[in-house]
C-alpha cells in the first residue's frame, strides 16, 4: 500500500471513532434526563401519568358541569395529583376532540348523552347498558371510570299553563300539537335532538330556538313553550315547570360520569375520581346545584364544602 493510500485509511478510521463517540454521548446525555422529552423518560411521556404529570380537568360552559369540574378538581388535588383547571370551555362538540388529542385528561360526562353523540345503541337505557354500549363506542385511547347514581337528564319541560291547555303528560302526547309549538335549548340542542324526535316520537316542531341558560325562563315567560331543561335544574320546581314524561326512553340513562385520557391517568387519580362517583347521587346533586343556581354561591366553594362533608378533602 503507498504511503498516501494509509494516510487516508488511518483518517478514515479517526473519522469512524469521532463519530462513533459522538453518538455515544448524546445517547448518555438523553438518558440522564436533561430533556423532559429524551429517551430516559419516554415511558413517562407516553403514558402521561409519571409522578410530575399534570391531570388537565375541563368542564362544558353550564353551571353544573363546571360544578362537577371543581369537585372532580379539588378530589384529585386532596390526593396529591398535580390539576389544572379548564372549565367553561364550550359544548361536547368542542371537548370530547380535546379529550381524545390529550389537551384535556378529565371531563364530567353524562352517559346517556354521550352515547348519543357518538352514534351508539343500548339495548336498554339503563345505566349498566349504556355503559356497555359506550365501552364498545370509545376509542381505546379513552375510557369511563365508574358512573355515580346521579343522573341529570335531559327534559322536555313546559308551562302548566302549556301543560294543561294541551293536555300534555309525556312526550307522546306533542305529536298532535307540535307544529304549533316552540321549543328551545341549548344552541346545540336542535342538531342533537331533532331528528331522534321525529323518528321516536314523530315530532316536527313550528320552531327551534336557541336559550341556552335561560331556557327555563323562557319557558315560564311564553318565548317558547317546550324548553330542554336538565332534570337538576332547581328553576324546574322555582317556576314550578312541569317536566314531560319520556315513555319511550329516548334520553335514557344521564348518569354523572368521569370520562378519562387512559394516558393521563393513574392509578391513584382513578381512585380519586372513582370515590367522588360512590358519594355523588340525584338527591345531593339537586342541593348543589340550589345553591350555585339560586343561591349564586361559587361553584368551586360549593364543591370544597360537598368534598369535606363527604370525607374526601
Amino acid at each position: 500500500m503507498s504511503t498516501s493510500a494509509h494516510r487516508r485509511n488511518v483518517r478514515r478510521v479517526l473519522a469512524l471513532g469521532t463519530l462513533a463517540a459522538l453518538a455515544l454521548g448524546a445517547t448518555a446525555c438523553s438518558s440522564s434526563g436533561g430533556d423532559p422529552l429524551g429517551g430516559g423518560s419516554s415511558s413517562a411521556a407516553a403514558t402521561g401519568a409519571g409522578s410530575g404529570s399534570t391531570v388537565v380537568v375541563g368542564s362544558a360552559n353550564f353551571p353544573e358541569n363546571v360544578l362537577l369540574g371543581s369537585i372532580y378538581s379539588q378530589a384529585l388535588k386532596a390526593k396529591g395529583v398535580k390539576v389544572e383547571e379548564k372549565f367553561n370551555i364550550g359544548s361536547r362538540e368542542v371537548l370530547y376532540g380535546q379529550l381524545q388529542n390529550g389537551s384535556l385528561t378529565v371531563l364530567p360526562e353524562y352517559n346517556g348523552a354521550l352515547l348519543a353523540y357518538l352514534g351508539g345503541k343500548a339495548s336498554a337505557p339503563t345505566k349498566e347498558e349504556v355503559n356497555a354500549a359506550l365501552a364498545k363506542t370509545l376509542p381505546a385511547s379513552l375510557a369511563l371510570l365508574d358512573s355515580s347514581p346521579a343522573e341529570d337528564k335531559d327534559t322536555l319541560s313546559v308551562s302548566q299553563e302549556t301543560a294543561d291547555k294541551y293536555g300534555l303528560k309525556s312526550i307522546a302526547d306533542l305529536a298532535a300539537k307540535a307544529g304549533e309549538l316552540t321549543i328551545g335549548g341549548p344552541p346545540e340542542f336542535k342538531n342533537r335532538q331533532e331528528q331522534p324526535l321525529k323518528d321516536v316520537y314523530g315530532l316536527s316542531f313550528k320552531e327551534w330556538k336557541p336559550t341556552g341558560e335561560t331556557t327555563a325562563n323562557a319557558v315560564k315567560d311564553g318565548t317558547i313553550q317546550i324548553g330542554n331543561v336538565f332534570s337538576t335544574d332547581p328553576k324546574i320546581s322555582q317556576l314550578k315547570l312541569v317536566p314531560l314524561a319520556d315513555p319511550k326512553g329516548l334520553f335514557g340513562a344521564q348518569n354523572v360520569t368521569p370520562l378519562v385520557n387512559k394516558a393521563g391517568v393513574d392509578a391513584k387519580a382513578t381512585a380519586a375520581l372513582n370515590a367522588v362517583s360512590a358519594k355523588l347521587d340525584t338527591a345531593g346533586l339537586l342541593t348543589l346545584m340550589k345553591k350555585v343556581a339560586v343561591d349564586k354561591e361559587d361553584p368551586s366553594a360549593v364543591a370544597k364544602d360537598w368534598l369535606k362533608a363527604s370525607g374526601l378533602s
